[in-house]
């Protein structure tokens, strides 16, 4: 489950935390608010390897469409179904049941690469 202190961020605004062997990635509340209103997520295919920077995912706005990178390399095991139907849960629940996919890790220390809170909002601050 996401929480401040477990999770961590790409600089693109993507976020993932440890789940056991996966890695659970969304965007962060500051993506969705500047993406804005959420009309279209289009999933990776599950069973898609992908590596760390990769883009995988693209979410649509009203306004335009967005590039969604790994935070890690993997093989993408889950995408969020829900958002086929509600795509705007993004919107209302970027660190919850906003999450876009998860990806079985090939090489957890990937993660240590990654922000921490503190150094993802200073750059968000900049």
């Amino acid at each position: 489950m996401y929480n401040e202190e477990n999770c961590r961020f790409l600089k693109t605004h993507e976020w993932a935390y440890k789940e056991g062997e996966l890695a659970v990635v969304g965007i962060s509340n500051h993506a969705q608010e500047e993406i804005s209103d959420i009309v279209f997520v289009d999933l990776p295919k599950v069973g898609r390897s992908v590596k760390a920077g990769e883009n995988c995912c693209v979410v649509e706005s009203v306004k335009s469409a967005s590039e969604i990178y790994a935070p890690v390399s993997g093989e993408i095991v889950a995408v969020n179904e829900a958002l086929n139907g509600d795509p705007a849960l993004v919107n209302r629940e970027p660190h919850g049941n906003g999450w876009l996919f998860k990806i079985k890790m090939t090489n957890p220390t990937e993660m240590d690469a990654l922000l921490d809170l503190s150094s993802y909002q200073a750059t968000i601050q900049k």
